[in-house]
């Protein structure tokens, strides 16, 4: 059974991961490459890092001469390295983007399971799977939707001729 400790912090990871849902959906909707599942993943992964800092500080406090949470600055700083090789930029598309992000979680999960926190590391990573799956139908959904529903290029560059129009002419 799941202590209320433990119920607060999958709330907080969940909310992490919502609030990255809403800001990505913006970003789909406006056609930008990073989107849904690349925002929730990130943000899931900043509140994973943070959530294993603040418990590792309570665990490890006065047994050793060290300071643990210094070892998650160096995951983080390292894994952003390894992040961007993956992301590719070929024929103007960018590529790898997400999975840069799930590589970053993916870390969070690997320091949260090193320093024993095996609860938070098992929930942590069952939402970034779902993130990689689930929201990719929504996020398919939403950008097909925006294309049927949203302003047309040509509309969107017409508008923009007249206003360019009206600018020079005032």
């Amino acid at each position: 059974m799941l202590d209320a400790q433990y119920l607060d912090i999958f709330l907080r990871l969940l909310a992490a991961a919502a609030f990255g849902l809403l800001i990505g959906s913006e970003r789909t909707l406006a056609g930008k490459v990073a989107g849904m599942r690349t925002y929730a993943l990130v943000s899931l992964g900043s509140a994973l890092f943070v959530i294993t800092g603040l418990l590792i500080t309570n665990a490890y406090l006065d047994r050793t001469p060290f300071d643990p949470a210094r070892t998650l600055g160096s995951i983080i700083t390292g894994i952003g390295f390894i992040g961007a090789g993956l992301i590719l930029m070929r024929d103007k598309l960018v590529r790898g983007l997400t999975s840069a992000a799930g590589l970053w979680v993916s870390a969070g999960v690997g320091a949260a399971a090193g320093f024993g926190f095996y609860k938070l590391a098992f929930f942590s990573s069952i939402l970034t799977v779902l993130i990689f799956t689930a929201v990719w139908f929504l996020e398919f959904g939403l950008k097909r939707w925006w294309t049927a529903k949203g302003p047309k290029k040509e509309e969107s560059t017409e508008r923009k001729r007249k206003t360019l129009k009206a600018k020079m002419n005032d």
